[in-house]
């Protein structure tokens, strides 16, 4: 008799969420071994501007990205990809970095009939979708980076900034394949961490969510860190938004100002108070309500030389 799994139940109320929401599920080809998975809406409405959502290290998309696709779906053409190695889409080709991540995003958006984007990513998904910004500047219209340390260095690890003290902890923290390892994530990815978490449930996720594609995943997070320094970060020019949690244990509130301080007036930072690193699952309404200012709204610059202060909001 099979094992009942909570995680797979979860999972197949996600997908119907996203169908009922109007989206519906894609897999395609690029034919060089790769292939994508994105939720794509059930209609293009040309009229409306077109939002790429683009998820971090953990589950497949639609478990970061649930909570805000229905909001969302009355003003934009909402797309939802699985980065490589998430969900259903891999590649056989052996780049990891998250350049190529983007120009797969780019090449499955492009098979869609879309050119002109505004993107919203969290975490890795930042990375993926600053480089989007910096790869594809006439496509990328507006950008929003949640709690995604684009311009972490390799000294910062060093030099005691992070949490962890090498990348091998860091993947074995973000990978976790125990329930202890569980633990320590949820740990440093929410301000008030679930306590009491059953472990047989946690089992239950990381066999359903965290096994599959492991050492590809591995690959990620080193070549994410790699010889990574300032200097070499483009400095994208496209409106930015970039939304931290003040308690963010993973790529600290620091990060995000010197972001800020790199992008110059062109970028506002946003810092959500009583919130760690998982900001769409502990403040998900207040996120959207920055999503819909800054991606509706007309963009307002801020002041010169008020950038790296950004702004808290509850």
């Amino acid at each position: 008799m099979a094992k009942l799994s909570l995680t797979a139940m979860l999972n197949r109320c996600f997908r119907y969420s996203f169908s009922k929401a109007g989206l519906r599920s894609s897999t395609m080809d690029l034919g060089d071994g790769t292939v994508m998975h994105v939720w794509v809406p059930k209609v293009h409405i040309k009229p409306k501007p077109t939002l790429i959502l683009i998820h971090g290290i953990g589950a497949n998309a639609m478990w970061q990205w649930n909570d805000f696709v229905s909001p969302l779906m009355s003003r934009f053409n909402v797309y939802v990809p699985d980065l490589l190695f998430f969900g259903d889409s891999y590649t056989s080709r052996p780049e990891r970095s998250e350049q190529f991540q983007a120009q797969c995003v780019m090449r499955v958006m492009e098979a869609h009939g879309v050119t002109v984007m505004n993107v919203v990513g969290i975490s890795y998904g930042g990375f993926v979708g600053y480089s989007l910004a910096a790869q594809f500047k006439e496509r990328v219209e507006k950008l929003v980076l949640c709690c995604a340390g684009v311009c972490l260095e390799d000294k910062d690890m060093e030099e005691g900034m992070l949490q962890v003290k090498s990348v091998d902890e860091a993947v074995s923290i973000l990978l976790p394949q125990t329930p202890q390892k569980m633990r320590e994530l949820m740990k440093i990815s929410f301000y008030k961490p679930r306590k009491g978490v059953p472990t047989c449930f946690l089992n239950d996720f990381i066999r359903e969510m965290c096994s599959e594609h492991l050492q590809e995943r591995k690959e990620l997070i080193q070549a994410l860190h790699k010889d990574r320094k300032l200097s070499s970060l483009p400095k994208i020019t496209q409106p930015t938004l970039l939304i931290w949690g003040e308690h963010d244990q993973i790529f600290p509130l620091e990060l995000g100002h010197r972001l800020a301080r790199h992008l110059g007036d062109n970028a506002k930072l946003v810092m959500i108070k009583n919130a760690g690193h998982a900001i769409n699952v502990e403040k998900p309404k207040v996120l959207h309500k920055h999503f819909k200012y800054f991606l509706i709204d007309t963009f307002r610059p801020m002041e010169p030389g008020n950038h790296s202060n950004g702004c808290k909001t509850d």
